[in-house]
């Protein structure tokens, strides 16, 4: 009995070290080694990345056949590579897509920026009168517009419009709009003609039905009469002698480009000596602080009459700065123009005349 437990402990101790050996190579073989071929290629494909090489396929090389979760692990692995390999490669077309559509929409700022006149003193041979304006887009491109020209030597256009939109569209609508607009100004039409031809020009083939407010003065520098429209846009503010700044409430005709066959009217303003004119689009009033509550006219008159004899560049960056102390954080979402105008009388040469 002893020598039969003794030969039976032995052979149950080898059968046991035989049977954890071949269990330990099975378990090395379809556990252990795999798991140490996917975790050596996942390395590797980190390493890969790091260095540039996105050719090379790591996981669907290892061709693991345990007929088990790992290689089911090795499947879902080389799944993974490929799915992050075009979206990399769909990732980097898009961006090279949206640089160069950021260097497009570049190029449109400094084309649309480039038709808006933006040196200034803009007639430093002028003494009759001064004036400056400033345009700030919400987006790279805007829909607002400023013009000023001498239409003759006596005859001055100031202009100021607001395109229905923002963005690309009403950047190409508005400088369609401003050529349209300086052609019949040039064409020696008053201000009224100038809006039923622009607004028949403009209706013409308008299919996606955009439109744009204008404000159109023409003044004659000699007498200091300035003859004006408005389609539809803010009212101008004014301020004759000494007095406060005060919103002029002029009669508003229909937009341009909202309906064919329209009828415009005109009315005419006399400027003295030191009168100011203040323009603006509806971006001014309607700039908005945290609380929803719009800037408004009240605070353009108190931020204009708050320094009343300052010269138009001074009297733009007065309003400016009220409205970025008013919105603070904020961020714009409409673009934002002003032209500010003072006239200072005739030529002390031509007083005589």
């Amino acid at each position: 009995m002893v020598n039969f437990l003794v030969h039976f402990t032995v052979a149950l101790i080898v059968v046991t070290v035989l049977i954890g050996y071949l269990i330990s190579r099975h378990m090395q073989k379809h556990l252990v080694g795999p798991i140490n071929q996917i975790a050596r290629s996942a390395q590797e494909y980190i390493e890969d990345k790091k260095s540039g090489n996105l050719k090379k396929k790591h996981f669907p090389e290892l061709k693991i056949d345990a007929s088990n979760e790992i290689e089911n692990l090795n499947s879902v692995m080389a799944q993974m590579e490929s799915g992050l390999s075009a979206y990399e490669r769909n990732l980097t077309r898009i961006t090279a897509e949206n640089e160069r559509i950021s260097t497009e929409l570049d190029l449109a700022t400094r084309i649309q920026m480039n038709m808006l006149p933006g040196t200034f003193p803009a007639f430093p041979d002028r003494s009759e009168f001064d004036l400056y304006a400033m345009m700030d887009p919400a987006k790279k491109v805007g829909g607002d517009f400023y013009n000023f020209f001498l239409i003759d030597e006596d005859h001055l256009c100031l202009l100021i419009a607001d395109v229905s939109g923002k963005g690309i569209p009403a950047a190409l609508f508005m400088m369609a709009s401003t050529i349209i607009l300086f052609n019949l100004v040039k064409q020696g039409m008053s201000p009224a003609e100038v809006m039923r031809n622009a607004n028949d020009t403009i209706c013409y083939g308008n299919q996606e039905q955009m439109f744009v407010t204008v404000w159109l003065g023409t003044l004659e520098i000699s007498t200091g009469k300035m003859t004006a429209a408005n389609a539809g846009h803010e009212y101008p503010i004014i301020r004759n002698g000494k007095g406060d700044y005060e919103v002029l409430k002029d009669k508003h005709d229909f937009v341009v480009g909202g309906m064919e066959d329209m009828e415009y009217s005109e009315y005419e303003l006399k400027l003295e000596k030191g009168s100011r004119l203040f323009l603006y689009t509806d971006g001014l009033p309607e700039a908005s602080n945290k609380d929803n509550a719009m800037f408004g006219e009240e605070r353009i008159l108190e931020a204009l009459n708050k320094d009343k004899d300052a010269d138009p560049e001074q009297q733009i960056q007065n309003v400016r700065k009220a409205v970025d102390d008013f919105v603070g954080e904020v961020e714009q979402f409409d673009d934002l123009t002003m032209l500010a105008f003072e006239y200072k009388g005739k030529k002390k040469s031509h007083q005589k005349e």
